[in-house]
């Protein structure tokens, strides 16, 4: 068996998925894993039809690696792959879409709205910001509704920034979303499929530096102080656990995935967003879970390649 690992892409996350792919690549074959490491291009598809018996790990963050578009193609070609089927993944990263689904499960989310970018052009911007100030109030964060990595991410503390937040989102998608800013603790709780069912890992604690975890506080080593598990009451740490399950199953996921929620002043945790793809590089959350669970990487990906198997 040859796993095959897709890293890289075109999407504004390109690096992190490489050197996410760098990383899982590494581990697999410190296990003994013949493990072929690739791009997407025109050679994809050939590649994987040519290979015997593989197993597909894509490592695309952003974009192609987590919309769903990739996952149906190895569908289409009857290839195992691990993670998210193409439909739940396209329906969690939608950030719009995700919120209502987890909303309409019952659990608890923060207030948001989707505005396209047509509607924001031709409606006038002065109109509408006085609405969504009126209606959810500062301050916000205002984020692209498809993009992963905090990338055009911002938060808003008067009207008087919010267009800008708004243009910068705009740059990576026609849709942003802006919702209400959650004071509290920002948490990243790992959802692993085993042999036993879910199992929701420690959950991590997410202390920035700057205040905010934006892309530059992911990816700059130093930038952000990380706690595994959380610094909270252990009723709070469990109910953190519980709805990361709960989202995961939600969204229809499968293997793996993160979830990204804040812990409000009362103790409840809230539902911020879904993650198909996690990043696995030296500053990612869901390896530093792995490690207080007291597991390796390559014995995480070990382990989901042979579910892919099994799921084909």
């Amino acid at each position: 068996m040859t796993v095959i690992v897709i890293s890289g892409g075109l999407s504004h996350e390109r690096d992190v998925s490489l050197r996410s792919g760098r990383r899982v690549t590494q581990a697999l074959r410190s296990r003994g894993h013949q493990v072929v490491e690739t791009d997407v291009g025109t050679d994809l598809v050939p590649l994987v039809r040519s290979t015997k018996d593989p197993v597909v790990i894509p490592m695309l963050h952003g974009g192609l690696g987590e919309d769903g578009a990739l996952r149906e193609v190895l569908g289409l070609l009857g290839v195992p792959f691990v993670g998210p089927t193409g439909a739940a993944s396209r329906l969690t990263f939608d950030k719009s879409i995700a919120t209502r689904v987890v909303a309409n499960a019952g659990l608890s989310v923060t207030r948001q709205v989707a505005l396209p970018h047509d509607i924001f052009r031709e409606l006038g911007a002065p109109a509408l910001m006085q609405a969504i100030g009126d209606q959810i109030g500062y301050p916000l964060m205002v984020k692209p509704s498809r993009s992963g990595s905090a990338l055009g991410a911002l938060k808003v503390a008067d009207q008087e920034s919010l267009a800008t937040a708004l243009v910068g989102a705009y740059a990576y998608g026609p849709v942003a979303v802006v919702e209400r800013f959650i004071e509290g603790t920002e948490l990243a709780v790992t959802v692993l499929e085993g042999d036993n069912g879910l199992r929701a890992l420690p959950p991590v604690e997410i202390r920035p530096t700057s205040g905010i975890y934006d892309y530059e506080a992911r990816y700059t080593a130093g930038a952000t102080r990380f706690v595994t598990p959380a610094e909270l009451p252990p009723e709070t740490l469990r109910a953190a656990q519980e709805l990361a399950v709960a989202a995961h199953e939600a969204l229809g996921l499968r293997h793996l995935s993160r979830t990204d929620m804040v812990v409000a002043a009362d103790g409840t945790p809230i539902f911020l967003e879904g993650n198909v793809a996690p990043g696995m590089t030296e500053t990612s959350l869901a390896p530093l879970a792995f490690e207080a669970a007291g597991m390796e990487l390559g014995e995480v990906f070990s382990s989901l390649v042979e579910r892919a198997r099994g799921d084909r």
